[in-house]
């Protein structure tokens, strides 16, 4: 009993330690501007003001609408990439496919700043530099990678009967993956989904490098407009931040448990 109450009370701590963060951004985005400097500041917001999240939906649309172009795009050239290559990893087993594994894994070490002064040349001499095709091609460099190791874990984990099965019906490679593998590997297919789309809609370097004189910014543009030389709009930051946040902790609250049993699938073997 009083191991669990310990428990309980650690658990508790830790949330709160995790969640403040997220409180004090709502805080400050209803915190009037005289108060933002007091000392010490208010743990409530006294005499709240909307004047932050009126400027949001007069300023903040467009950026968020690019925003979800960019993350929803993102996410489908994902998933036209990386299932089928994990398909043939997981499935067909090609030659040199634990190497290949190893280049994954070392493509997601590559710092994004590193890749984004890669892609500025090759993006302007094919004409899709501060464009959004551009942003989402360069996304899908660091989503690919990490979704083809959640399939290829999660593939290897259904019966190969499946495949002898369709195979002897006669179906052929692409029409087993397409039919029967990927309706299987929903969990994943979710899995991968989420995380790139909080990358794409999270994303600073890329957009800052590659998109500077669009039209059509994402919505971390939108917010680093507001920070200037000499001033910072911290309410309209804020309420800023919160509303961008909404999307990301509904695709959360929506996808928890096909995202808890993608990203352990293939952890444990029969």
């Amino acid at each position: 009993m009083i191991k669990r109450l310990l428990s309980t009370a650690v658990g508790v701590v830790l949330t709160v330690i995790m969640l403040f963060p997220l409180y004090w951004m709502v805080n400050v985005s209803l915190t009037q501007p005289e108060n933002l400097r007091k000392d010490p500041p208010d743990l409530f917001p006294v005499d709240p003001t909307f004047a932050g999240y009126a400027r949001v939906f007069a300023d903040q649309l467009p950026y968020l609408g690019t925003s979800l172009i960019i993350g929803l795009g993102t996410v489908l050239l994902t998933l036209v990439l990386s299932a089928p290559a994990a398909f043939a990893l997981a499935k067909l087993r090609p030659r040199g496919r634990t190497t290949i594994d190893f280049i994954l894994l070392i493509a997601q070490m590559i710092p994004g700043i590193i890749m984004a002064m890669g892609f500025y040349l090759i993006f302007y001499n094919w004409g899709i530099l501060n464009t959004i095709p551009g942003l989402i091609l360069a996304d899908s460099t660091l989503a690919v990678p990490f979704g083809v190791l959640i399939f290829t874990a999660f593939m290897s984990g259904i019966p190969d009967e499946l495949m002898a099965a369709a195979k002897i019906d006669g179906a052929s490679a692409w029409r087993t993956f397409r039919s029967i593998i990927l309706p299987v590997s929903r969990n994943s297919v979710v899995t991968v989904s989420l995380f790139t789309f909080l990358w794409a809609w999270s994303d600073f370097i890329f957009a800052s490098t590659l998109n500077r004189g669009a039209d059509l910014q994402p919505i971390t543009i939108g917010i680093y407009r507001y920070i200037g030389n000499n001033t910072q709009d911290w309410n309209a930051i804020m309420a800023t931040a919160v509303v961008a946040s909404v999307p990301a902790a509904i695709l959360l609250i929506v996808a928890q448990r096909y995202v808890a049993a993608g990203v352990t699938a293939g952890a444990v073997k029969d």
